[in-house]
């Protein structure tokens, strides 16, 4: 049996309130100063706060002591229609029409228009050992796309391990275009070390240059060591290398495995890690950055395709299609080991 429970607006407010709570999991909700609500649910390992009304980001992420999202400048999630505004979160929807970073050619915003989508509704779904955090999204343009998204998080009894999911349903009468990563923002640690079960070798560095990204002669030399074989970055141990970032693509993950696994695994043997299906989401992108500001070890970003804007992707073939009325959908576990 499933047990659903509404959230409202108005039941949020700067002081938490407890809306649900058993012996395995414990929910309330709150209100940021910036005016985001958030709720945090909690097991007996750890906590997510989400944004059950802000594209259901995932705002911060702490298991076992550990505090999984990237250190960053927010001290809070701020109102904005764009990603950049409020980039302090553990995890994202980039997507769902365009995602990645933009050329100059393309017109989307920065990782897409649902990355900070205000949700139509919201509710939690209880039902054996797991809780879920559900929402709807409907986008609906005169002259232009239409579709219902339905994202979730679910958390398990007494599980560091948690479920990240996106399902999108075109509800046009012609066929809409569809990009989608999830997005997972994990902590820089250390000395951690990288590992999957595709090999190494497949992890290509990323030769083109952003326009974010604004290169020094520092990191211009290190990634022609990285192109020539004469360097690495399987292990977080060069920081002064990652400012700016630094990103390697692996492309056709079922070439090599149906559920990829990747991990960062730090010096004291904590593993986070990241599985998914390749017929879902057949390509991946790293992501590391190191400076004052910012540090990031996102060494799994799960996507349909390489994150460099909707035109890349129409170019290189890897832009999908969904025809009207049909439905894709997308999950990622991730968390602790």
């Amino acid at each position: 049996m499933t047990t659903r429970i509404s959230l409202w607006r108005a039941g949020f407010s700067e002081s938490p309130r407890i809306v649900l709570e058993n012996e395995d999991f414990t929910v309330s909700a709150f209100c940021y100063a910036s005016g985001v609500e958030a709720i945090r649910i909690q097991n007996g390992r750890g906590e997510l706060v989400i944004l059950p009304w802000m594209g259901q980001m995932i705002w911060d992420a702490q298991f076992d002591g550990h505090d999984l999202t990237m250190r960053n400048m927010f001290k809070q999630p701020k109102l904005t229609s764009e990603v950049v505004g409020t980039y302090g979160c553990f995890a994202f929807h980039s997507g769902l029409l365009a995602n990645g970073c933009p050329s100059p050619e393309d017109t989307h915003p920065l990782h897409g228009e649902m990355a900070c989508a205000v949700m139509d509704d919201a509710w939690l779904e209880l039902e054996g050992d797991s809780l879920t955090v559900c929402g709807t999204y409907e986008y609906v343009m005169g002259f232009g796309h239409h579709y219902l998204a339905s994202p979730k998080v679910v958390m398990h009894k007494a599980s560091s391990l948690f479920d990240i999911q996106m399902t999108v349903k075109n509800l046009a009468s012609v066929a809409m275009p569809l990009q989608y990563m999830c997005h997972m923002n994990y902590a820089y640690v250390a000395d951690a070390v990288f590992k999957q079960n595709i090999p190494d070798e497949v992890l290509k560095l990323r030769e083109s240059i952003p326009a974010h990204v604004k290169p020094t002669e520092q990191w211009l030399a290190f990634n022609q060591r990285l192109l020539q074989g004469e360097a690495s970055a399987g292990t977080l141990n060069q920081p002064e290398f990652y400012d700016p970032e630094i990103v390697f693509f692996a492309d056709k993950l079922d070439t090599w495995t149906d559920k990829p696994e990747f991990s960062m695994v730090a010096p004291d043997g904590t593993t986070f890690i990241t599985r998914f299906s390749s017929e879902e989401l057949n390509y991946v992108t790293r992501w590391i950055l190191y400076n004052g500001d910012q540090q990031v070890a996102a060494f799994a970003l799960p996507a349909t395709c390489r994150p460099e804007g909707y035109l890349a992707a129409k170019r290189n073939g890897t832009l999908l299609q969904l025809e009207p009325q049909q439905t894709r959908t997308f999950t990622v576990t991730t968390g602790i080991a």
